[in-house]
């Protein structure tokens, strides 16, 4: 068992963020493989091939594909803390991969490649600038596969941050932390394990860890700049199942009954988010999405709370009825 472990402080300086990276990270896995999330389905099937046929036209490119994607440890150069808590730029952190050397990415890619059950060797490593070539073939993923379908992502991001801020602010960090993902969890008052594999512990620095959700349902990984910066990527709660399969004969009902954008909304709203947010994830205006706001409002089935700035809607008991 290995344990991040918090002093007070730090536990108290504890945050979240976005990372462009680890989104752009997580979408090269998916494309490399069949798709299990059902609410990018429709962007793998767009993306999978162009990527796919990319990968296989350059010999260095796919065996660093095939070793992220096989790999159960990441080497440190793309499993980077982001550098600007929620504002982070994809820039920013490609910066910071660009300055790893030849020699410590070739240290990284063996330790990598002890963590693979699919041989493959590392006989694909020649020429030199690898941390850039491999900074070049993020960035090209991220314009040509995440950028175009950045907003509705960032939109749900934004939603899981809000969401576990309100349960830390409740409960604390332990209750927020315990529903992330099922590899991590809290023990004592002071350690978080996140890996059942016996290494040594780490100790977070005093201006505490970065929690960094992407829209994935499955998958977690720890980022870590040494001595002591660490930042745990967890998949976004309610990514693979968002509101109702439109399918559904109950969801036609619904839509029936007050109108499909206010239907949506409410479905959409089994996780709490703001008008911005809700209008990005429905591909509507910011005015159709708070005049539809305004009437479920008046009719009892959601209400808002202020977040500092925002006003941020949940359901209430009827919406949850009328919903479910």
């Amino acid at each position: 068992m290995t344990l991040l472990r918090l002093s007070p402080r730090a536990l108290s300086r504890s945050r979240f963020a976005l990372s462009p990276l680890a989104e752009t990270f997580g979408a090269m896995r998916m494309l490399a493989k069949p798709c299990t999330d059902p609410w990018l389905a429709s962007w793998h099937e767009r993306h999978a091939a162009t990527f796919r046929a990319r990968v296989a036209s350059d010999r260095f490119t796919a065996g660093l594909v095939r070793l992220l994607i096989t790999a159960s440890w990441l080497p440190d150069f793309v499993a980077l803390p982001p550098p600007g808590g929620m504002r982070t730029t994809l820039a920013q952190e490609l910066d910071a991969v660009r300055r790893f050397t030849d020699a410590e990415v070739r240290a990284q890619l063996e330790a990598s490649d002890q963590h693979t059950d699919i041989a493959g060797g590392l006989d694909w490593l020649e020429g030199t600038g690898w941390a850039e070539r491999c900074a070049r073939l993020l960035d090209t993923v991220w314009r040509d596969h995440v950028l175009p379908d950045w907003p509705r992502r960032r939109a749900l991001l934004e939603r899981e941050v809000t969401y576990r801020a309100g349960l830390v602010a409740v409960y604390g960090w332990s209750n927020a932390l315990g529903t992330m993902n099922k590899r991590s969890e809290w023990v004592g008052d002071d350690a978080i394990r996140f890996s059942h594999r016996p290494m040594a512990d780490r100790i977070v620095g005093p201006e505490g860890m970065q929690f960094v959700p992407v829209t994935l349902s499955s998958g977690t990984w720890l980022c870590e700049v040494p001595p002591d910066s660490y930042a745990l990527v967890y998949p976004a709660r309610g990514v693979a199942v968002r509101g109702g399969d439109p399918a559904d004969d109950r969801v036609r009902a619904l839509e029936r009954l007050i109108g499909p954008v206010r239907a949506r909304i409410l479905l959409e709203l089994s996780r709490p988010a703001t008008t911005t947010e809700l209008a990005t994830t429905l591909e509507v205006s910011l005015g159709t999405a708070g005049g539809h706001i305004t009437v479920l409002r008046e009719a009892g089935l959601i209400e808002g709370t202020r977040v500092g700035r925002r006003v941020v809607y949940r359901r209430t008991d009827d919406g949850d009825r009328l919903a479910g």
